[in-house]
């Protein structure tokens, strides 16, 4: 047996194949949509996927008005942030957040199961979330994909 044809290939910035994906996020549940979503984004798909390398692909993510949340989650999920001053911690419902705008809550969902690091913040960039059916990335030509045909 040789046993230097048993390599294993560890992608590069270089070798990595991005395409651009158009999820319709219509009647979608958040957290579903999300872990579906952050797994294109960081290439898990993929089979040469590479921990430490960004190799996913970059997402679109159409119609983020539409998404459902489940149970009680608009009047109980609750968004905390920090100003940075004494005192200045913040809080807002889901409801809240999502007549400000529905399509920060759909990145709060995929950026919270990233990466913490620079690593994710870099494949963070990679998502491109719209309210409406319009999305500004027709000329990279985005494939449409279902969220239910992968496993």
């Amino acid at each position: 047996m040789d046993t230097l044809s048993y390599k294993t290939a560890s992608a590069n910035k270089n070798t990595v194949n991005k395409e651009w994906l158009l999820v319709d996020a219509d009647g979608q549940t958040l957290g579903r949509l999300a872990s579906e979503v952050a797994k294109l984004l960081r290439g898990k798909h993929k089979p040469y996927f590479t921990p430490h390398v960004d190799c996913g692909d970059n997402v679109v993510i159409t119609n983020a008005a539409k998404i459902n949340l489940t149970g009680k989650k608009w009047e109980a999920k609750e968004y905390i942030r920090h100003t940075g001053y004494p005192g200045g911690q913040r809080s807002l419902t889901a409801q809240e957040l999502f007549d400000k705008s529905p399509s920060r809550l759909v990145e709060n969902a995929i950026k919270g199961m990233l990466p913490k690091n620079k690593l994710g913040a870099a494949i963070f960039r990679n998502l491109k979330v719209y309210d409406g059916a319009e999305h500004d990335q027709e000329a990279q030509k985005p494939r449409v994909i279902n969220l239910k045909d992968i496993k």
